[in-house]
């Protein structure tokens, strides 16, 4: 019942703050970004707590596919939230904040499609990485797709409330690669940790999370590869982000999917 009422707090905080933050886009100035700091760090509060009490029983630890969506949602609004500290990216709420919203509800509202299981401290470090890995592309993802329209906004030259809310192009695409470069470190420490953890990390229930999590980890070395080597951003940087993501998309969420939902 407590994480039903934490749950639903934050879903509530969440719309509220989805709210106030268009409402600061389009009256610059008349909503104070201190405010919607304040609500958007509340609400991660609520959101961890309801989160927690979502994945721990007494059985174990919950790994059903929307638990854990609603565990990254957690992980990437608290990234996104420390990174807003330091560069202005808080336009990525508007897609968050109801997407964190809908997770939440699903995860409140679905009953468990995984049993419960105690796991010895390596699987823990492994699924941790995972998760990070994931929440840092996907915010890289996200951060794309806001790079990219900016780049179209400013080959056709036009200048509307949302762009003024972000920061210099070449900010952004700085921003972008630090994200990919954190987590594709992350991805390969998940990577190496499965093949220690798994007896089999080729077996029938894993082979297709493998197999598209190392194609992802190849086309973002790549990726970084190209940029550092030589110099590639704008549109082709943002494209090979978005087909290295697809990747994570159909390896994790795609298989969890088709093993929680589809087979059983």
């Amino acid at each position: 019942m407590t994480t039903f009422i934490l749950g639903s707090s934050a879903i509530a905080l969440y719309l509220l703050g989805w709210i106030g933050y268009v409402l600061e886009i389009i009256n610059k100035g008349k909503i104070k970004t201190v405010l919607i700091q304040t609500i958007t760090g509340s609400t991660i509060v609520l959101h961890g707590f309801a989160t927690f009490g979502l994945l721990f029983h007494s059985g174990g630890l919950d790994l059903s596919l929307l638990k854990i969506l609603a565990l990254l949602a957690l992980v990437i609004n608290s990234l996104v939230y420390l990174n807003g500290l330091r560069e202005p990216i808080n336009s990525l709420y508007l897609v968050l904040f109801p997407v964190s919203a809908i997770t939440l509800i699903l995860a409140l509202a679905s009953s468990s499609t995984k049993s419960a299981t105690i796991l010895p401290y390596s699987l823990q470090a492994h699924i941790l990485a995972s998760v990070l890995a994931y929440s840092f592309l996907a915010i890289a993802a996200l951060h794309a797709l806001l790079a990219g329209y900016q780049n179209w906004q400013l080959k056709h030259k036009h200048q509307n409330a949302l762009m003024r809310t972000l920061p210099a192009l070449e900010t952004m695409e700085k921003l972008l690669f630090e994200l990919i470069l954190v987590g594709e470190i992350l991805l390969t420490v998940s990577l190496l940790t499965g093949f220690y953890v798994y007896n089999d990390f080729f077996a029938q229930q894993l082979i297709h999370k493998v197999t598209f999590s190392i194609v992802a980890w190849l086309v973002y070395a790549v990726l970084i590869f190209g940029k550092y080597h030589y110099g590639w951003r704008g549109q082709k940087a943002i494209n090979w982000t978005w087909v290295g993501f697809s990747g994570i998309l159909l390896g994790y969420l795609g298989s969890k999917f088709v093993i929680e939902f589809l087979l059983n």
